[in-house]
This record gives C-alpha cells, sequence and structure tokens, in this order.
C-alpha cells in the first residue's frame, strides 16, 4: 500500500515540477494515448463483430447452390466483410443478368466479358474491406514508434533546463539536481505507458485484420470460381475442349487451347 502512494506522490511532485517544455510533452502524450485508447476499442469492437457476423454468413453461404441465393432469401449479415464483398458481387452479377443476358439452353447467363466486370467489382470490394479494417491502425504505430521518443525528448530538454539551471545558481548539490531531473524523468514514464498497451493492441488488431483479409481474398475466388461455374456461357471454351478431344481421339496433335 506504502508503495503505490509513493509512486502517485513521486509523479505528482515531477509533474508539480517540470518545465514548461516538459509539461508540454506530457500533453502531447496524453492527447496522443487518448486517440490511441479510442482506436483500441473502436477498433476491437468492431474486429469482434467482424468475426462473429464472419462465422454466421460463411455458415449460411456453406448451405447453398447458387451463388445468389443469400441475396434471394434477403438474408443480411451486418458488419461481416466478406457479407459486403458478397452484396457488391451479386449486385453486380443481377445487373450483368438484367441487362447484357445471354441465353445459353434456356437460361439467362453473361458473358466472359461481364465477368470480368463482376470480377473488378470484387477485386475493388475486397480491397474496400481491407483498407476499411486497416482504418487507425496508423495512430497505434504512431505511439508505439512515436511515444517513447517524444517522452525522451521532454526528459533530455528537462535534463539541459536543470543543467543550466544549476549553472548559473553555482550549486551542484543533489537536493538542487534532484527536483528536476525527477521533473524530466515523467515525460519518459508518460512516453512508455502510451506506448506499451497501443503495442500490444497494434500486435493483436494487426493478426486479427491479416486473417480476416486472408479469409476474404480465398473467399472472393471462391465465390468467383462459383458465379463463372453458375452464371457465365463457356460455350467457347466447352467447344474448343471437344474440338481437342475429338483430334485426340483421331490421333492428332493437339492444338493449344
Amino acid at each position: 500500500m506504502i508503495q503505490p502512494m509513493l509512486a502517485a506522490n513521486a509523479a505528482v511532485y515531477a509533474i508539480e515540477n517540470a518545465t514548461t517544455e516538459g509539461k508540454v510533452t506530457v500533453v502531447v502524450l496524453l492527447l496522443l494515448s487518448l486517440f490511441s485508447w479510442t482506436i483500441i476499442l473502436t477498433k476491437l469492437r468492431q474486429l469482434l463483430i467482424a468475426r462473429a457476423a464472419a462465422k454466421k454468413f460463411f455458415d449460411a453461404y456453406a448451405t447453398t447452390r447458387d451463388p445468389l441465393d443469400i441475396k434471394k432469401r434477403g438474408e443480411i449479415f451486418d458488419g461481416a466483410p466478406a457479407y459486403a464483398l458478397y452484396e457488391r458481387g451479386a449486385d453486380e452479377l443481377a445487373y450483368q443478368l438484367e441487362k447484357n443476358p445471354v441465353t445459353v439452353k434456356g437460361e439467362r447467363r453473361i458473358s466472359r466479358g461481364s465477368y470480368e466486370a463482376v470480377k473488378v467489382v470484387l477485386e475493388e470490394a475486397a480491397a474496400g474491406q481491407a483498407m476499411s479494417l486497416e482504418k487507425g491502425m496508423i495512430v497505434l504505430s504512431t505511439a508505439v514508434a512515436g511515444g517513447p521518443f517524444i517522452g525522451l525528448l521532454g526528459t533530455v530538454w528537462g535534463v539541459m533546463s536543470t543543467f543550466a539551471g544549476i549553472a548559473e545558481s553555482n550549486s551542484a548539490s543533489l537536493t538542487t539536481m534532484a527536483p528536476g531531473v525527477a521533473a524530466a524523468l515523467v515525460a519518459t514514464v508518460t512516453g512508455l505507458l502510451v506506448a506499451i498497451p497501443a503495442m500490444f493492441g497494434y500486435n493483436f488488431m494487426v493478426t486479427t485484420i491479416r486473417h480476416i483479409t486472408q479469409e476474404l481474398d480465398g473467399f472472393a475466388s471462391r465465390y468467383a470460381n462459383q458465379i463463372e461455374h453458375a452464371y457465365v456461357d463457356n460455350r467457347d471454351i466447352e467447344d474448343k475442349i471437344a474440338f481437342a478431344l475429338t483430334r485426340v481421339e483421331m490421333g492428332e496433335n493437339t492444338p493449344a487451347i
């Protein structure tokens, strides 16, 4: 009980004896800490919601056969990055089926050109979701990298002012030096208190974001592949394959497809 009281009294004593430059440094670090904690709490909530919603979406998508089933049923999975990508792709696919349809055996499909447009939308959606997940992380990386250096700057500045004051007063006793040095060190302590929580939060969130974005990229590829099989007119490719098989059966060299 005594140690925390001594630590608190020491911090108050140091701040009271800090120079103007030292107090400005501490205020800057406290503002940086406020921003970093805001990002930590906001981003943590976003990632927890994203992971929970993504699990529900993937479970629902795994039960479908048609890539447009979830959209047709009107199911919504707010907060799931994969669902946002799915919705963008489904909207573009529905638009291409309506505006540029191709009839194959009585069924509406899209051309290879329309399919490329759908793939571009999926790529844009994946990039947009990745940027949304990474938004604000620069604040945490700044707190981790810059917090200790800002604190060190305040400490060095405070020590320099302390020694300058000692030189002017011609008194080099410990009693004269102690208040200035203690006040200078509070900047470094504050910088570390800002950087340490930001470091743990940053590492955890970067790992989580990387996992979500890799999962998102995998889903985008699988989704595009399923759209191709279900809704794209592949008659040209099928004709080429059939022609190649015919040449092989006839004993001729297989042409490049």
